[in-house]
């Protein structure tokens, strides 16, 4: 550690967010185990209530492995909108306590409270009474932890869910995290978890154990990382200005599609999606990625960046199209289709007459991506 004034920071995490808006605005769905999300044969869980995670249903789950999972569970569509406005509110609240908010999600976010505005003596007295403000203005629990830097605040606000907050105090963070499970840690994610077991890394304090030659050896440029983390140590500030990385959209069929001009209507659908949402907030990106989920859910990605930015919607249809029909003909049944926007840059650098094609870079994965609204 450098002799630099400890911050304080907060990371507040609302409880099974989607699921709670909607058991606070339907008093029947309150006390039952709730999936955001559709009973269709290819429905997808946005959100479990903690009734129904109970039973293990969990977000970005089938809905009808979530059915088989839980008989009584009881759907309710998402309404994105609604959702939207109430992180607006929780937002507004946050203001009245600091200039320095890094938004992570409609549900989450860190804090830096070390000169908070209400002049309130420590971070965990603000996170109570910010948590008390969010619950009074709009019935909803949040729950948050508090430490020095973002990485133990974020591992703090899960440790005593729902509707609770856990303090992890200076000079006890590399403690803390020694006992934990490399999987709880922020930037482990399932592939790295496993690799870290293999070579015998179960908890932080077999990961501390490891020298940084090592963690670089096996794990590259993560490597620096996962030796600091382990030691409870994280410099990252929080960034009010933290750029999006990525935007995109995607959806499952109703039945596995073999025919391409099928396909490339879902493609077309996704890409009109996501050039709506740049017209509303005037954002413009250089890298097209086209994703296709098979029947037998492995999935395969296609990206292409152009030398300027992606100007116009016929555009992004265009590279839409060349990218998935790389995939044609289909090797089994799609599934799902998604675009996604990436590389974002200024808007007024686009123009739509100087398309030049990279090589398109393929990657492949064998596992869901996580939807974001998850505690």
């Amino acid at each position: 550690m450098n002799d630099a004034p400890l911050r304080k920071i907060i990371h507040v995490d609302m409880d099974a967010f989607f699921a709670s808006v909607e058991q606070r605005d339907d008093p029947a769905l309150r006390g039952r185990p709730l999936a955001v999300g559709y009973a269709a044969a290819r429905g997808v869980v946005a959100a479990a209530s903690y009734e129904a995670r109970a039973f293990g249903v969990r977000s970005a789950m089938p809905s009808t492995t979530a059915m088989r999972k839980c008989p009584e569970l009881v759907f309710a569509p998402p309404r994105f909108e609604v959702y939207k406005a109430v992180s607006r509110q929780i937002h507004a609240i946050f203001a009245e306590y600091t200039g320095l908010i890094e938004p992570l999600s409609l549900d989450e976010a860190y804090l830096d409270v070390s000169a908070n505005l209400r002049g309130l003596p420590t971070a965990s007295q603000t996170a109570e009474e910010i948590r008390g403000r969010i619950f009074a203005e709009t019935g909803l629990t949040a729950s948050a932890g508090v430490s020095y830097n973002k990485f133990l605040a974020k591992l703090a606000s899960d440790q005593r869910k729902p509707n609770g907050q856990y303090v992890v105090p200076p000079g006890r963070g590399e403690v803390y995290v020694e006992s934990l499970p490399i999987g709880r840690f922020h930037g482990v994610g399932p592939v790295t978890a496993a690799k870290m077991e293999r070579l015998g890394i179960f908890t932080g304090a077999d990961l501390r154990r490891q020298s940084l030659e090592f963690l670089e050896r096996h794990f590259g440029k993560s490597g620096p990382w996962y030796h600091a983390i382990s030691r409870g140590v994280d410099e990252r500030p929080v960034n009010p200005d933290r750029e999006r990385k990525s935007s995109g959209a995607e959806t499952t069929f109703q039945r596995d599609l073999l025919d391409p001009r099928e396909i490339e209507a879902g493609v077309l659908s996704m890409a009109d999606d996501v050039w709506d949402w740049c017209e509303k907030t005037g954002a413009r990106a250089r890298t097209v990625t086209v994703k296709v989920k098979w029947a037998d859910f492995k999935q395969v990605t296609r990206s292409r960046s152009v030398s300027t930015l992606v100007g116009d919607p016929e555009m992004l249809r265009d590279v839409s199209l060349s990218l998935v029909r790389t995939l044609f003909p289909p090797r089994t049944g799609v599934r799902l289709v998604g675009v996604t926007l990436s590389n974002f840059g200024q808007a007024e650098r686009a123009r739509a007459d100087q398309l030049d094609f990279a090589p398109p870079i393929v990657a492949q994965s064998h596992a869901d991506q996580p939807t974001g609204e998850h505690a």
